[in-house]
């Protein structure tokens, strides 16, 4: 026969092995119910994450603005293109890179090019607002008598597929070191093109009043 004391000091055990069963239970259901409704939350918001990464990258990667210049290729002259992004210092042979523009081709107009095209083109990343002044610059010896016609083109893209030409135009170079003013433009910070900002008034980048 058990003695009183004894068995009272197990059922006393038995109680608190079961109250340690059910605390364990609870606090385990707490952490997966927390678990659970983390989980759900990251599910939740990573679709605005995303949305707003890729946003932020389209309007940063390289080829927001793009200025590129061509030359006839049967003409092995040294022209170059200049670029000045709204509050920057331009951008061209001997400052490839600013903030944000970089030329991507500097282009000697010679035979010896990986490609027979004479074309200079240059990349910016983002579109700040404000004036951006493009020049093309004779920086080579020029024959006599020879007039070279530059071809130049602004593009503006925005997203991975569109990309439009937003102006165009043709400069006449004659002479050696001779710099002119394609274009100056404004842009609002969405990439359009702000209405009757277009002109050519001469600008220099490089060359001074020359």
């Amino acid at each position: 026969m058990i003695s009183a004391p004894w068995y009272k000091a197990v059922q006393g055990l038995d109680y608190l092995d079961e109250d340690d069963d059910t605390w364990g239970t609870v606090f385990r259901d707490v952490i997966l119910l927390a678990l659970i409704g983390f989980v759900a939350m990251v599910i939740m918001l990573l679709p605005h994450i995303t949305s707003a990464k890729k946003a932020a990258e389209e309007q940063t990667a390289p080829g927001n603005v793009i200025v590129e210049i061509h030359w006839p290729t049967n003409m092995p002259v040294d022209v170059d293109l200049w670029v000045q992004a709204p509050r920057e210092m331009p951008v061209g042979f001997w400052n490839l890179g600013g903030h944000t523009f970089n030329l991507l081709r500097d282009d000697l107009g010679s035979e010896g090019d990986a490609t027979d095209e004479n074309y200079e083109i240059s990349y910016s990343r983002g579109i700040p607002p404000g004036e951006y002044i493009v020049n093309v610059h004779m920086y080579g010896p020029l024959p006599q008598n020879t007039t070279v016609p530059v071809n130049v083109v602004v593009s503006v893209k925005q997203g991975l597929e569109d990309t439009r030409q937003i102006l165009k135009t043709v400069v006449e170079l004659t002479r050696h070191n001779q710099e002119e003013t394609a274009f100056r433009f404004r842009l609002t910070a969405d990439g359009a093109l702000v209405p009757g900002s277009v002109n050519t008034l001469r600008r220099p980048l490089i060359t001074g009043g020359n």
